[in-house]
């Protein structure tokens, strides 16, 4: 591994997306042809339409930076992708975080206010992300 290559996203993208289809289907099945998900954050049922995003609860850039010197493009796109790390929250609140670390932005009080953030629930999904990046590392390297 080259610890100083650049950061790519074609393999974290064809991998997200798969990911994005696959949750698609999951939650067509839930609502009974209507996508139907909870947003991460404030924990609100969202439906096909709503304006949400799919999630990377830690970004791809953060785990491509730790984990560049262990793991290839293609193993950190899997990371990225976790299933504990990919969920859907409104766009909104998806573009206010950007790449921001999640424990940085909900440390805010202003973006807790402002999108109505459960923090309790984001604060668990954030752990559950990072725990689900660090398993999946686990796996990956000998």
């Amino acid at each position: 591994m080259l610890p100083s290559r650049p950061y790519l996203r074609f393999d974290i993208d064809k991998v997200f997306n798969q990911v994005k289809s696959a949750m698609h289907q999951e939650a067509l099945k839930r609502g009974n042809g209507r996508a139907v998900y909870q947003d991460c954050y404030t924990g609100k049922t969202l439906l096909g339409g709503d304006p949400y995003d799919y999630e990377h609860i830690y970004g791809s850039e953060w785990v491509h930076s730790n984990y560049k010197h262990l793991l290839s493009d293609e193993q950190i796109a899997l990371v990225v992708n976790c299933p504990e790390n990919v969920k859907v929250t409104l766009r909104t609140i998806n573009q206010s975080k950007g790449k921001t670390d999640p424990e940085v932005w909900l440390a805010n009080p202003h973006n807790i206010e402002k999108h109505q953030i459960d923090l309790r629930l984001a604060m668990e999904n954030a752990k559950k992300a990072k725990a689900g990046i660090e398993k999946m590392v686990k796996q990956l390297t000998p």
